[in-house]
């Protein structure tokens, strides 16, 4: 009996399994739109036995992509563009999700086979916006403090992505709050010095991010999952961290999120990260103990015992794997025979499968 073979329902929707696809950028689309390399990509992670397969972080604004050749959910020909993708990975009997994102000051950048390094305007760059005036680091432009009314409009930008979402046939929306992308900006006091309403404590600092979730969660159909990914810590003293996570978390639950997905830093450049197996689970094992929320555990998640580990003990309610689903699509039909599951195959692929 395996935990991590074993179905998870949330709201209206139940997963096949507990491994899911951690939402990875590929940089391959123009003017926002997936093409035929995310139907690949994608579709191969449903054929491979995933449960979830979550499309990478998809910009609700232009200004809001990380590069200019990022996936984007803000108009309604991406959302068609995006109707044949969903439609296979739930034929493949997984479930279609997708991250909604904003860059903040970490946007127009370089993809990163080319550096990944901050473009001019003349260079297909766009200004950048921020909680607060603030560079992420050396070489990054200074980011457009944003206005209340600026606010409003990014609110509307994820209520109206949301919706183009379940057009597009989506059935899980995780709204992206970590790795130093605009709403993390506004959790941390790091990158959040703002003197209004916005920033200072810690009340102050949740009220956006937390804007950002009613809205969405106002439009997305109750019946389908909500998660939210956040970076549980900054890994630097007198920022983010594990107490500011379970409170936000909490307030998270009573909106109705479903799932937090537990990841960590990317706030601060050249941080001194303590990289490992694992290294991230024990963030979503204090969360879903002290919050009593469902929990996703990230990071360095490569053996299948590992993963089993995690959920049958407990740790977290599913795991999100990322290079191990871009070194091996097949990871869960693997992972099945290594654990003594047997589970279905592709019909096209049976007779690989003895």
């Amino acid at each position: 009996m395996s935990h991590l073979f074993t179905p998870f329902t949330l709201a209206g929707i139940t997963f096949r399994n507990r491994i899911f696809v951690s939402p990875m950028c590929q940089y391959s689309s123009k003017d926002g739109l997936p093409g035929e390399w995310h139907l690949v990509h994608l579709g191969s992670r449903a054929v491979g036995g995933a449960g979830l397969v979550m499309v990478e972080a998809s910009a609700v604004s232009p200004v809001g992509r990380i590069s200019p050749d990022d996936s984007g959910i803000w108009s309604d020909r991406q959302s068609e563009a995006f109707l044949p993708i969903t439609r296979f990975i739930r034929k493949q009997g997984a479930i279609p999700g997708i991250q909604l994102a904003h860059a903040g000051r970490k946007a127009s950048t370089d993809v990163p086979w080319l550096g990944g390094v901050p473009l001019k305007e003349t260079e297909r760059g766009w200004p950048t916006v921020a909680p607060s005036p603030l560079p992420f680091a050396d070489g990054y432009p200074l980011p457009r403090e944003l206005t209340a009314k600026d606010l409003d409009i990014i609110e509307s930008q994820f209520r109206d992505a949301a919706r183009r979402a379940q057009s597009a046939g989506f059935q899980v929306i995780e709204i992206h709050m970590a790795h130093g992308y605009l709403l993390h900006e506004f959790l941390s006091p790091l990158s959040n010095r703002r003197s209004d309403d916005y920033g200072g404590t810690l009340d102050n600092r949740l009220r956006f991010p937390l804007r950002v979730a009613r809205a969405v969660r106002e439009v997305w159909p109750a019946e389908r999952p909500l998660f939210v990914r956040i970076s549980a810590t900054d890994w630097v003293e007198g920022g983010w961290d594990i107490g500011q996570s379970i409170s936000l978390a909490q307030r998270l639950k009573e909106i109705g999120i479903d799932l937090i997905d537990c990841s960590a830093g990317f706030l601060v450049n050249e941080v001194d990260v303590p990289f490992g197996p694992g290294f991230q689970t024990p963030f979503a094992s204090a969360i879903r103990r002290e919050v009593g929320i469902a929990t996703g555990a990230v990071g360095f998640i490569t053996e299948p015992v590992q993963a089993e580990q995690i959920v049958a003990t407990g740790l977290a309610d599913a795991v999100f794997l990322a290079r191990s689903l871009l070194r091996d699509p097949y990871w869960p039909l693997h992972a099945a025979r290594s654990l003594g599951v047997d589970i279905p195959w592709p019909v096209q692929y049976e007779r690989a499968k003895l």
